[in-house]
């Protein structure tokens, strides 16, 4: 969507909030031996307790309040009876619906037993996603995106999942600009104007460059063994520095 005026920049900011604030605490509430379900539980009622409704579910039907995936699993994973154990990666995002307005968000985190590479991925991953942020404002290609998380990666020797990309958000969970590449594309001649909503979701690996399907049909998971972190803000860009919605 493009933002048209102070009542779309609080509608955004309040449901922006609302998806923050359960990513932090379904975090803080993970525990090893508690299973993805009841993680999800929990994600679900706060999304209840504030008014908001998950967005995958609305609008895909998601047999889930929010996507928590371990691991090899790299994003939608269905919440079940996986329990979470010690060193687990595991990334939660969250989406959700107030009012008309939409937000999403994604965090990965280390459970204790903590393997000093991965939590050196998150954090690399996590400052790539605020890097790339930092250098977006109205009048800029929309491939400098695909760009800059490309420079990231390669910086720390990882590699960017080429399958997996940001998109508009707004008034719906994906919507125009779609097909937000995380790699440089000199075809993609879209600038990015003043009150556009989007994501802006690094997807960072040790070593594959493509994810492949579950056959559960919605999880998305590495094909080797190795690990990848993913970080996401939902933005308003501005003339300036953009606006994110998805704080606390």
């Amino acid at each position: 969507m493009t933002v048209e005026g102070i009542d779309d920049i609080n509608g955004l900011k309040e449901i922006g909030k609302i998806v923050a604030l359960t990513i932090s605490e379904m975090k803080r509430q993970t525990r090893v031996g508690m299973t993805t379900q009841e993680l999800d539980d929990i994600g679900g009622r706060l999304l209840r307790k504030y008014g908001a409704v998950s967005a995958p579910k609305l609008t895909y039907n998601f047999p889930g309040n929010t996507c928590i995936s371990i691991n090899q699993e790299v994003a939608h994973g269905i919440p079940g009876d996986r329990k979470i154990h010690g060193g687990d990666l595991i990334n939660i995002d969250v989406s959700a619906e107030l009012g008309g307005y939409f937000a999403d968000a994604g965090h990965s985190f280390q459970m204790p037993l903590y393997n000093p590479s991965v939590t050196r991925l998150c954090q690399h991953t996590h400052n790539t996603m605020m890097e790339v942020i930092s250098s977006l404002k109205a009048g800029v290609k929309v491939n400098e995106i695909g760009r800059i998380i490309q420079r990231e990666a390669r910086k720390s020797g990882y590699k960017v999942i080429m399958n997996l990309c940001s998109h508009g958000i707004g008034k719906s969970l994906h919507e125009a600009p779609v097909e937000i590449l995380p790699f440089y594309s000199k075809d993609d001649k879209r600038v990015l104007e003043e009150g556009t909503v989007i994501t802006i979701e690094p997807f960072l690996s040790t070593g594959a460059e493509y994810v492949i399907e579950s056959p559960d049909g919605w999880t998305v998971r590495l094909p080797n063994k190795g690990f990848c972190a993913q970080y996401e803000h939902t933005i308003i860009i501005t003339r300036d520095q953009p606006i994110i919605t998805t704080i606390a």
